[in-house]
């Protein structure tokens, strides 16, 4: 456990992340077949609960004892687990490695529920899904819907798959490239990734009145010379869109 320069201390001159240690130590000695970790980490800080994740996974390794482990942060349970359930309300949503539920989420909810995420209404027509109005909305290539006709859909983009430029005059009137306009509200710019808040011009796009988040590097942001207040053209470069078949609507279940 690495905590033998602990051994005079009492319980209670122990951290937390040390008393955690130890009652792990406490549930390996009697050897068991299968280790159950419900939420191990909750209490702790954030920087303690990287460290310890870490180190478990190197415990993991060395003494190869099958492990569940309980877990609402998203990060944690990609980081140590080598098989991923994910679970809604009691039912299985979908079972994967970490890699397999990241880049192919079999549900709305899964994706939602894996880290941040931006949620655009639109429709569905042939393969391919639309977002805003024609003249300058986005279309986006859905070929697993090929068989879907004028339908209700969802597309669900992460922050650092939109692309952001300066909109400029002429965009809203179809000459210039397509995207969906919307207004810098905060830019959170420290290390080497900007945080944007934008609000659409036309909240019909996202169908609600949540803000949209962009990520972008510092450099690519600094280059943009942007403020609070300007506009800017958004545009999806990737994308995973689901037709709405009439039973829950996605958007209610993350």
């Amino acid at each position: 456990m690495q905590l033998d320069w602990l051994a005079d201390r009492y319980p209670a001159q122990l951290s937390g992340g040390q008393r955690q240690r130890i009652a792990l130590a406490r549930a390996l000695a009697v050897e068991p077949k299968v280790l159950l970790l419900d939420e191990p980490f909750g209490a702790l800080d954030a920087k303690v609960r990287k460290e310890l994740r870490r180190w478990l996974r190197r415990l993991h390794d060395d003494l190869h004892v099958t492990s569940i482990f309980v877990t609402h942060d998203q990060e944690e349970a990609l980081e140590v687990a080598d098989r991923v359930v994910l679970m809604n309300s009691g039912k299985v949503e979908q079972i994967g490695s970490p890699q397999q539920v990241w880049e192919h989420p079999a549900s709305p909810f899964v994706y939602g529920f894996l880290g941040d995420v931006n949620l655009f209404h639109g429709r569905a027509h042939e393969g391919e899904m639309r977002i805003g109005a024609d003249q300058h909305g986005v279309r986006l290539d859905s070929p697993e819907h090929s068989g879907a006709r004028d339908a209700k859909a969802f597309a669900y983009v992460r922050p650092h798959d939109l692309e952001v430029r300066r909109y400029v005059a002429g965009d809203s009137q179809g000459s210039g490239p397509r995207g969906i306009p919307a207004k810098l509200v905060r830019a959170i710019a420290v290390g080497p990734i900007a945080r944007l808040e934008l609000l659409p011009l036309d909240a019909s796009t996202t169908g609600s009145s949540d803000p949209i988040e962009a990520h972008l590097a510092a450099q690519e942001y600094a280059a943009l010379a942007l403020r609070e207040g300007d506009t800017v053209l958004l545009t999806p470069r990737k994308a995973r869109v689901f037709v709405d078949t009439g039973v829950d609507d996605p958007a209610l279940s993350i």
